[in-house]
């Protein structure tokens, strides 16, 4: 498994924990508002191995709580199970930020979570004109399902850009989501540092969606803005 770069301390990305992030290299999705399109390709020549971070790990027992492998889509390295488990037996608790555009790897690697970041990029119809990528928005359903059958702690989020998602996509989303008996979503605000898309080098302040929030608090009560 390639390892582009990490942070060795955070408190956001995972709730709750002291963790470090690892960028894993490789991502199927062309995201039009990525913000880390150096790690879109499946290798990289600076990328780390994973045994050169097995021993970095091994020096932050006792001094971190968690480790989360974010990307790119970490899903898409076939060594991440034998990664996620090896950590654990660190006794560091794992974490796991994901699109879900690969469900059935995903499904292999919720035993060895104990949280999931997942992406609910567009309502499942549309997600192509995010994506890319043909058929993503079927995979992304079966993924978000996979996750709340799990019963492992989760957090729902979407990037929202006015070029991208209108109101009523994310109140779509938002039925969606309820249907699902989904209780908890993130709104979070689109990063144009890093983003390659031209077009989207407005960043929409996310006060302007409050209009919107009772409506969407209608589906989904826990509404957080970021």
């Amino acid at each position: 498994m390639q390892v582009a770069g990490l942070v060795p301390f955070s408190t956001v990305d995972y709730p709750g924990q002291l963790c470090a992030v690892l960028f894993v290299q490789g991502c199927p999705l062309r995201c039009r508002y990525c913000h880390n399109p150096h790690l879109l390709p499946r290798a990289a020549q600076a990328a780390q191995a994973w045994p050169d971070l097995k021993s970095w790990l091994s020096r932050r027992v006792g001094l971190l709580d968690a480790i989360v492998f974010s990307g790119g889509e970490p899903t898409a390295q076939a060594e991440l199970p034998e990664a996620l488990a090896e950590t654990r037996e660190m006794g560091f608790a794992t974490g796991l930020h994901t699109s879900g555009v690969l469900p059935q790897r995903l499904e292999r690697v919720l035993p060895l979570l104990d949280w999931v970041g997942l992406d609910i990029k567009a309502p499942f119809t549309r997600y192509a004109a995010i994506t890319a990528s043909p058929g993503s928005g079927p995979r992304a359903r079966r993924a978000l399902e996979a996750v709340l059958a799990s019963g492992i702690s989760y957090e729902l989020r979407t990037t929202v850009h006015p070029a991208l998602l209108d109101a009523q996509d994310l109140l779509e989303i938002a039925c969606t989501l309820e249907n699902y008996g989904v209780r908890r979503w993130v709104l979070q605000k689109f990063r144009p540092l890093g983003c390659d898309d031209a077009r989207l080098t407005t960043s929409p302040s996310l006060p302007a969606l409050e209009p919107l929030l009772p409506a969407l608090r209608l589906r989904v009560p826990g509404i957080t803005l970021r």
